[in-house]
């Protein structure tokens, strides 16, 4: 008896450890379809330019914009690290190839812009009737649009904090892409981009869980889901 005891406090510390061996390989490397592309994006500049994603219009059948042009990197759903399978990541990073500020990030679709008096690298755009849904509203949400200190905003000066429902446009330039994170780790250039949902009483859900947030790919024309083996680099259609 007391050796099956031992054996049955033994099972839930091994599911524990297999877990954490499962969350490891997600930090590390194996199950992001992006990561080795990414590491070779941030090591070989060279391999840069064929990685890029340019699309001055939405694709066919799509209603949003691409908002920033660059390597979309992290994908929707992407374990990557600092990113876990248990916490995936909940948009898609769309990484320019320049200097910081210069590459310029847009609105996907034509909605009413918000931004928050403490956001230095933010801004969430409401749009009242999703295009795909359209009995439901949705945001669009922009960010890392800051120095890595976050002592300089990229957001353009259309759009001072405490901005609340000002209307723009599909195309309208919001800012530029950033460094900042507000966070220990650091990130490359780059713009964040997800699709959330509304609460009940209309306002926006929290971004940094998953289930508050939608799989951009309809929206955008093309595959940007991790668990959807999306094609490298990004196309229309893909």
């Amino acid at each position: 008896m007391p050796k099956r005891r031992l054996l049955y406090s033994l099972v839930p510390l091994l599911l524990l450890a297999a877990l954490a061996f499962l969350v490891w390989r997600g930090r590390l490397d194996g199950i992001s379809p992006t990561a080795q592309t990414l590491r070779a994006w941030f090591q070989s500049p060279e391999v840069r330019p064929a990685l890029i994603s340019r699309l001055t219009a939405p694709c066919p059948n799509a209603p949003f914009l691409l908002p920033s042009t660059g390597f979309v990197g992290f994908l929707y759903g992407d374990p990557t690290a600092p990113y876990t399978p248990l916490a995936p990541h909940t948009g898609i990073d769309i990484f320019g190839d320049g200097t910081v500020g210069s590459i310029p990030v847009y609105a996907a679709y034509d909605g009413y812009l918000t931004r928050l008096p403490e956001w230095r690298s933010s801004v969430i755009i409401r749009h009242p009737s999703d295009p795909l849904q359209p009995d439901r509203q949705i945001w669009t949400y922009y960010t890392h649009m800051a120095s890595e200190n976050g002592a300089q905003s990229y957001i353009v000066d259309d759009f001072p904090p405490a901005t609340s429902e000002k209307f723009v446009q599909r195309g309208t330039l919001l800012g530029y892409q950033g460094l900042y994170s507000g966070a220990a780790y650091r990130i490359g250039l780059h713009v964040h981009f997800s699709v959330v949902l509304s609460e009940p009483d209309g306002s926006f859900r929290n971004e940094t869980q998953i289930g508050n947030t939608l799989d951009p790919s309809p929206y955008l024309g093309f595959n940007v889901d991790a668990r959807r083996s999306p094609t490298i680099p990004i196309r229309c259609g893909s």
